[in-house]
């Protein structure tokens, strides 16, 4: 990521506001001007799943890229490892920042992959050893991806996914759950495994029955932009009855920007337009809220300084 040097604290960067509109569509690093700077929320929440390792053009260096954060009303994030590389870098970037915390797995799409290849066990093994340095607080993310990994890969993602649960549960860490056109077998695997101190389902998918099954399991539903696309009423009745005390947030950045920035570049000084989304889902009084989605966090990661 790219200094910025013209970054005052309490505003937004320009370098945010003024990227060119060089790529359309969703989820596309690179993509659509940044959205501008939102009204910071009353109470400070944490991002619970970014990643600012992912090559944006325009995007600040690390650290002002947490002040624009703060100046929002975001004061912490986990920085999430997708691959040895990225979580070596996650790694790296929470003993160098206070603000983050780390996570550290094999995607499930990747998985497949290294099982051919024989080097799966020895990339668990690297995981493993990573998630016991005392910055990283979560496994993760892991979990499972039939969208587009074929059947051939279920096998490969699955045996990953149980191993990743063991190396959470033996570490004593949070598990972070990708989980996409899989949710029977997610909860079916959870169910079958020993569970480590804490679940959460990243960037939240299912509907109001997954939410259901995660209050009986007291399994954490972290939700992400997705929350405010106009086709997703499931997510919002999932939300509407969620345990309050399971309740978390996250940008998954620079991907999942809020409506009604959807297609823009997505980074954790947008959390406040997703908060105030759920806030008003949810019939809750905003700063009560922001105190809950953060008491919340804390209780999944423990402090981040």
């Amino acid at each position: 990521m790219t200094i910025d040097s013209g970054y005052v604290p309490g505003q937004i960067p320009q370098t945010y506001l003024e990227l060119p509109h060089s790529q359309q569509g969703d989820n596309k690093p690179g993509g659509k001007a940044f959205a501008p700077a939102p009204e910071p929320l009353p109470v400070p929440v944490m991002d619970n799943h970014t990643h600012l390792d992912y090559g944006v053009p325009g995007a600040l260096s690390v650290a002002a890229a947490l002040d624009a954060a703060a100046a929002a009303g975001v004061r912490g994030a986990v920085q999430v490892g997708t691959d040895l590389e990225s979580s070596r870098a996650a790694v790296r970037l929470a003993e160098e920042h206070p603000r983050l915390l780390a996570a550290v797995a094999i995607h499930p799409n990747d998985a497949p992959a290294l099982a051919a290849e024989g080097t799966l066990e020895a990339a668990l093994a690297e995981i493993e050893s990573l998630a016991s340095h005392p910055r990283v607080r979560a496994v993760g993310e892991t979990g499972l991806d039939y969208f587009r990994t074929g059947p051939d890969g279920v096998g490969a993602q699955q045996y990953s996914f149980r191993r990743h649960i063991e190396i959470a549960r033996r570490v004593g860490v949070a598990l972070q759950i990708h989980d996409r056109d899989a949710h029977d077998d997610v909860v079916r695997v959870l169910g079958e495994e020993a569970e480590p101190p804490a679940v959460v389902f990243h960037c939240f998918s299912g509907d109001a029955d997954l939410a259901r099954t995660c209050n009986d399991n007291g399994w954490y539903m972290s939700f992400a932009g997705t929350l405010t696309f106009r086709n997703a009423q499931g997510l919002r009745d999932a939300l509407a009855i969620a345990d309050p005390a399971l309740i978390l947030v996250e940008t998954d950045a620079p991907f999942l920007t809020p409506h009604p920035y959807r297609g823009r570049n997505n980074a954790s000084y947008m959390i406040p337009y997703t908060v105030r989304a759920m806030a008003e889902i949810r019939g809750a009084e905003l700063a009560g809220f922001c105190a809950s989605l953060a008491s919340n966090t804390e209780r999944v990661y423990g402090a981040w300084n």
